[in-house]
């Protein structure tokens, strides 16, 4: 079984990236000329639906899904949709070499060595065997991903009370990678960092040579800085929100709130800075080629350039659509920017393909 399918099917699929925050959709089709996104649509979820990667509102999830896909014009059913945060555990570790069927049954057997569970009975898991170990070629290094049956339940179940069908269950960092395989150029030893700044959640994503080697996620995400603006300028959710992304009257007051925005980025920063340097220390220190940020929060002016000097790696926004082009009939125009900063997720799970890897 792949890393990233935990369940199968054969019908046409549609991307359905479900945030704390807010459910996206991509559907991406295949042309002549190469793949397109076909649709986008955004919808937010009532507050309390999800938390922590959690679902506490079937209900709500379940009629939010609905209405967005009511609303998309999508004909496919079938699903894919991912996991992060606390219902996922996303670990590298190093093994003796062996075939897959015997490395199965060693995670199943031996789980609480590498994974926080008791009983991989109540665990869907898989895994990826990347390679040789650099350092002992007789050892093998493998990604374990492993979830708890009930909290993928939970997610299953609401999109079937919906009236659709997962297909594909995957990861969202693993959809980060999928739509950086899709845009960009790369060499076998080239590593990237995807960092994906969400509302109420960050993934960290080190990739070499198209396939991911570290992730992490963290619960600092975009919240934390409209709730610093909130308390620095006494405004509403909406205003700090809006903010953000638009800016004060006048260039001297931009200036003023773009190093107040950076100023409540530390802790996402700090987060990202430790999570780097944890990767370059655990494998290695191998040179990192970029960093390219997503996520609703990642166009905040000057946070780029900021992360660049701070980590020493060339930092730049991710274009999720760099190489799909885009149904024009669809999808305005004029919508192409949000797209690119909120889709990266989706855009990947929509990029899935039944038996791909």
């Amino acid at each position: 079984m792949d890393l990233k399918e935990l369940f199968t099917g054969k019908k046409q699929l549609v991307g359905l990236d479900i945030g704390s925050h807010s459910l996206k959709l991509a559907e991406i089709v295949s042309t002549s000329s190469g793949q397109m996104l076909n649709r986008f649509r955004q919808i937010f979820l009532p507050p309390g639906t999800i938390v922590d990667g959690v679902v506490e509102n079937p209900t709500a999830l379940a009629a939010t899904i609905k209405e967005l896909f009511r609303n998309s014009g999508c004909k496919g059913k079938g699903i894919v949709t991912s996991l992060s945060g606390n219902s996922v555990i996303v670990k590298k570790v190093t093994l003796a070499q062996m075939e897959e069927t015997e490395l199965r049954e060693l995670i199943h057997d031996e789980a609480g060595k590498y994974l926080p569970f008791d009983n991989m009975d109540d665990v869907n898991y898989d895994f990826q065997i990347l390679g040789d170990n650099e350092q002992n070629p007789n050892q093998m290094d493998v990604i374990i991903v492993a979830a708890k049956k009930a909290d993928v339940s939970s997610y299953l179940d609401a999109i079937t009370a919906a009236g659709l069908t997962v297909m594909i269950m995957d990861v969202d960092s693993f959809a980060l990678e999928t739509m950086y395989e899709a845009n960009y150029e790369f060499e076998e030893n080239d590593i990237v960092v995807i960092v994906n700044i969400g509302a109420h959640l960050t993934n960290i994503n080190v990739i070499k040579g198209g396939i991911s080697i570290f992730t992490r996620d963290f619960t600092i995400a975009g919240n934390e800085i409209t709730e610093r603006l909130q308390e620095k300028y006494q405004v509403s959710a909406e205003e700090a929100e809006a903010m953000k992304t638009e800016g004060l009257e006048g260039e001297q007051e931009n200036m003023d709130l773009k190093n107040a925005i950076l100023d409540c980025a530390e802790p996402i920063c700090s987060e990202i800075e430790r999570s780097v340097d944890y990767f370059r220390s655990t494998f290695g220190g191998d040179y990192i080629k970029h960093v390219y940020l997503s996520g609703g929060s990642s166009r905040i002016a000057g946070l780029d350039n900021h992360l660049s000097q701070r980590l020493n790696i060339e930092t730049e926004l991710m274009n999720p659509l760099l190489k799909i082009g885009h149904n024009k009939n669809n999808i305005d125009a004029g919508k192409l920017d949000s797209i690119k900063t909120i889709g990266a997720v989706a855009i990947g799970l929509g990029l899935r393909k039944i038996g791909d890897k």
